[in-house]
């Protein structure tokens, strides 16, 4: 009864805050949690492990159907679900089962399958996510010269405002936030369409000062331009849309994972970690923009929540994945007590960066 009221209690919120957006977004999360386990669930199906449980959300059960000796439930607390495999005890790892369809008689490699295909199949759903957008069309500004800073090494060359980058270095440009990434120390041949006329360029780009994408300032090769405001909707069909889909992908899990890394060495303020709060705020805000952001926002959820389960941390996939390496290796168990306390322990560092994610959002709504 209590989670129902606490459900109710946060949908009420939610829609006062947010408006029916908010239900787009549990939606949002709902699924990316009900794929994560989809993940879990058909690897152990595949290799004849009992699923006991299937479960998106937590807490009491407010719908639950039995078949084929599983139970499917949608529980009162959406922010969350879980898979349970016969002979499997996160808590309590002595209480092992050696029964035909228990988890307990996989080998570690088998349990390693099982484990990963939760993370992969977020991963892989944001793939899909991204193979919707480029068929949908893709927003971005167009590659014209929009105005120089100081000292450009582009308005010394002899670009023009209103002048359109075509291709560097034989590359081809659909959009101006191709440019960047192309851009090098050296000289550059660049094709350009001023009016009704194609011309080529060379330039050398200057050392200078800007941001990444984490807003650190950092020195990289400029040519010192803005874009122009002009907004064009790019479509990738076929096999640029696979190609689309894979480098967003890779580019996404890339950027989740030097951001990990820049919070650990300290690169990063800690002040800056979201949690769900922050999730529910911004998946609420693209719903109300338009269908290709919300499905932007969903893609770049599903990998955050498939590269931080991968962390070897235990209570997450990537800490149990890490004990079964250990027993490959060593040809033995992690020793039970040490399997106990490093749970707990993870259970416990989990729940901090949870409470000091949500103290971070609720600092960041006060202002």
């Amino acid at each position: 009864m209590k989670s129902l009221i606490f459900l109710i209690l946060v949908i009420a919120l939610g829609v006062h805050y947010y408006s029916f957006e908010f239900l787009i977004t549990l939606l949002v999360i709902s699924f990316l949690i009900f794929f994560h386990e989809l993940g879990h669930f058909l690897a152990a199906k595949s290799l004849k492990v009992k699923v006991e449980v299937f479960s998106i959300g937590f807490g009491k059960a407010l719908l639950e159907k039995e078949i084929n000796n599983t139970k499917y439930r949608l529980s009162a607390l959406p922010f969350g679900g879980y898979v349970k495999l016969k002979g499997q005890d996160d808590l309590s790892p002595s209480k092992e089962v050696f029964e035909e369809g228990s988890y307990s008689l996989l080998s570690p490699l088998k349990k390693i399958y099982i484990l990963f295909a939760g993370p992969f199949f977020n991963i892989f759903l944001a793939f899909l996510l991204y193979l919707m957008i480029a068929n949908l069309g893709v927003e971005k500004r167009v590659a014209q010269i929009g105005g120089f800073s100081e000292n450009s090494a582009a308005k010394m060359a002899g670009f023009k405002e209103g002048d359109i980058i075509l291709a560097i270095n034989g590359v081809s440009i659909k959009s101006f936030d191709e440019i960047s990434p192309l851009l090098s120390g050296g000289n550059l041949n660049i094709l350009i369409k001023r009016e009704n006329e194609n011309l080529n360029l060379s330039v050398t780009p200057t050392l200078g000062t800007s941001y990444n994408e984490f807003m650190q300032m950092i020195q990289k090769p400029l040519l010192g331009i803005y874009p122009a405001q002009n907004l064009t909707t790019i479509y990738y069909k076929g096999l640029d849309g696979l190609k689309y889909a894979y480098e967003e992908s890779i580019n996404a899990s890339l950027l989740i994972i030097k951001g990990i890394a820049k919070l650990i060495n300290g690169e990063i303020e800690a002040k800056n970690l979201g949690g769900i709060i922050t999730m529910v705020d911004v998946t609420s805000k693209a719903a109300g923009i338009s269908l290709s952001v919300l499905l932007l926002i969903t893609a770049l959820i599903s990998i955050n929540l498939g590269i931080l389960n991968l962390l070897p941390i235990p209570m997450l996939d990537g800490g149990h994945i890490l004990f079964n390496l250990y027993e490959m290796f060593f040809g033995k168990k992690v020793p039970l007590k040490v399997f106990e306390y490093l749970s707990y322990g993870g259970m416990a560092l989990l729940l901090s960066l949870m409470i000091f994610a949500t103290f971070n959002d609720i600092l960041r709504f006060m202002h």
